[in-house]
């Protein structure tokens, strides 16, 4: 008798592109499971992503404003919402597997830092080995999550996951749709937020961009969407014109926004207390909670403080460095 499973795999083969991966074919799991009659294995990742803990701890980290006044702001958390939008509407139209685009895209940013990248950098120069927030992302799914036991999501999933920022593209399109969608979805949203908070406006960025991607976000995000449709086959890309007033977009952005003080001044201080709690908990392990006491046992007192640090929202960040720095009367 054919389970539901069996029929949205047999349906995924009649609807989608040659190109796309499929259900039934995946690569398979770190540890081999029965599969479930309802779902399948990357509807299971996706909702195994969307009910752990990191998940949920994305809404109070930093994006790309530290400690902004007021609910407008992007978190990582509504980045990770943007993303996953983006790029199932390009899966989608290139008949695709929308749902492992979806769980990709929704588990590409667990392994971020407290002080979004302030918080990667400041890791990264003291953590043995360096610190990179797309192999942190692999190791929540991997080792840290359901204490200890990893979520143990399949081959393409995890790969995309690790491979949605640089380096070596991933081996589905899925997972290369979402490290397209991943610049779409920050260059727009910050572009977005920096208006708000009056670092620039709309007409500061030059007029060719303009005229060539869309004088706002929507039609923006709409003009990049398209042409990655138009453009992709064996590849996800853009076409030529596009992808070249793109690039010039994210250097004017750099410029603008990304190195400006203004939107960066904070940054030190925060980078100066992701050091600082590292080095204390590298002297304190005992002081790390029990998860992370177990790690420091098996991998070391340094992966543990960068694991535990690395999992901090912004304001367990900011709580711990007080409870551990600052003397208790000046609190008052």
């Amino acid at each position: 008798m054919k389970t539901i499973r069996d029929i949205t795999c047999e349906n995924e083969r009649i609807v989608l592109s040659e190109r796309a991966s499929f259900s039934d074919s995946s690569r398979g799991r770190l540890r081999p499971e029965q599969d479930s009659d309802l779902r399948t294995c990357f509807q299971r990742d996706r909702d195994r992503i969307i009910h752990c803990n990191s998940f949920r701890r994305l809404k109070h980290k930093t994006q790309v404003f530290l400690s902004p006044e007021g609910d407008y702001y992007r978190t990582r958390l509504t980045h990770t919402l943007e993303v996953s939008q983006i790029a199932r509407t390009i899966a989608v139209a290139l008949r695709l597997n929308e749902t492992l685009t979806e769980a990709i895209a929704l588990g590409h940013d667990l392994g971020h830092t407290p002080f979004g990248h302030a918080g990667e950098r400041a890791l990264d120069s003291v953590c043995c080995g360096g610190f990179k927030h797309y192999e942190q992302s692999l190791r929540v799914v991997d080792v840290l999550e359901k204490n200890g036991s990893g979520l143990n999501l399949t081959a393409e999933v995890r790969n995309g996951i690790v491979r949605h920022t640089c380096g070596e593209d991933a081996f589905t399109l899925e997972g290369r749709i979402v490290r397209l969608a991943d610049r779409i979805a920050y260059i727009n949203h910050d572009i977005d937020d920096a208006v708000h908070a009056g670092i620039m406006t709309e007409d500061d960025i030059p007029r060719d961009i303009r005229d060539s991607l869309g004088h706002d976000k929507s039609s923006r995000i709409n003009r990049l969407v398209t042409s990655a449709v138009e453009n992709s086959g064996d590849d996800i890309i853009l076409g030529d014109d596009c992808a070249d007033d793109f690039a010039r977009l994210h250097t004017f952005m750099f410029e603008k926004v990304y190195t400006n003080p203004e939107c960066k001044g904070e940054e030190s201080r925060a980078m100066d207390m992701i050091k600082w709690l590292y080095e204390y908990f590298i002297i304190h392990p005992d002081e790390m909670t029990e998860e992370y006491k177990h790690i420091s046992e098996k991998d070391g007192v340094e992966r543990a403080a960068c694991d535990y640090i690395a999992g901090m929202t912004d304001r367990y960040a900011v709580h711990t460095f007080k409870e551990l720095f600052i003397p208790r009367s000046w609190l008052l």
